[in-house]
């Protein structure tokens, strides 16, 4: 009698997981990453709440910028110009001026891995800086677009939930408390350790961000965000340039 042998498959009869499942398991995951960096958002989200009432507006214009403006630092700007009742072409080149470091952010955001225009453009419009940081880790490269853009969504709504409910809350936040907007400060700090702490080897590019810094607080003070932007931008193509040529030297 002779003995047959079968040879089993350990993939036989396992599907694939559903759509349904992969979707929540991408929503979990970029729940999990978002976390940390919107919990930074709920103070200075109160904080913006909180002056767009004691600016003498409605609450419900907090939770309208932030939902439709979604600036950041130029909503803080954006209560200041309205209470001045500023010319529009005022608001527009400041709007320029402070949001212009998003086209940087774009040359490296992974906006290719979003599918669908309406995705795309949702992704294009909630690029923050924060959004941008995260992406930027070693272990966001192999992120899916769903996790990316669930990324964006969840930090939009972090920051949507703290400005209505300082807001709502201003009135019971004391005149005296001081220091809640320095939480973008501590924020961005935190983002820069983890990054330098990830790319130890990449010494220059934080050192080269630093000298752009300085250099444009002697030279352009009033623009320094502008010019420390394009002064590491200029760095960086320098030293990409110099780093080709080297690598086509030791062909």
């Amino acid at each position: 009698m002779g003995v047959s042998t079968a040879v089993v498959d350990p993939q036989a009869g396992l599907s694939p997981a559903p759509p349904e499942s992969r979707g929540r398991s991408e929503a979990r995951g970029a729940f999990e990453e978002s976390a940390a960096v919107g919990l930074g958002f709920i103070p200075l989200g109160l904080a913006f709440g909180a002056l767009v009432t004691q600016s003498g507006l409605d609450w419900w214009w907090a939770g309208l910028s932030a939902a439709l403006i979604y600036g950041g630092s130029f909503e803080f700007l954006l209560i200041g110009l309205v209470g001045a009742a500023a010319p529009l072409a005022t608001v527009a080149v400041t709007a320029f001026l402070v949001n212009v470091r998003h086209v940087f952010y774009a040359l490296s955001f992974p906006l290719h891995r979003v599918r669908g225009r309406l995705g795309k453009a949702y992704s294009t419009f909630a690029l923050t800086d924060e959004a941008y940081a995260l992406t930027g880790t070693a272990g966001a490269r192999a992120w899916t677009g769903k996790r990316v853009l669930c990324v964006q969504v969840f930090l939009h709504l972090y920051w949507v939930g703290g400005a209505t409910a300082g807001a709502l809350l201003g009135a019971l936040i004391p005149d005296g408390v001081v220091g809640l907007e320095f939480a973008l400060t501590a924020l961005f700090t935190v983002l820069a350790l983890d990054a330098l702490r990830e790319r130890r080897h990449d010494l220059p590019t934080p050192l080269l961000a630093l000298f752009s810094a300085l250099l444009a607080w002697l030279v352009a003070p009033d623009q320094l965000l502008l010019v420390a932007f394009g002064l590491f931008t200029g760095g960086l193509l320098v030293r990409r340039g110099a780093t080709r040529r080297e690598e086509v030297g030791r062909a």
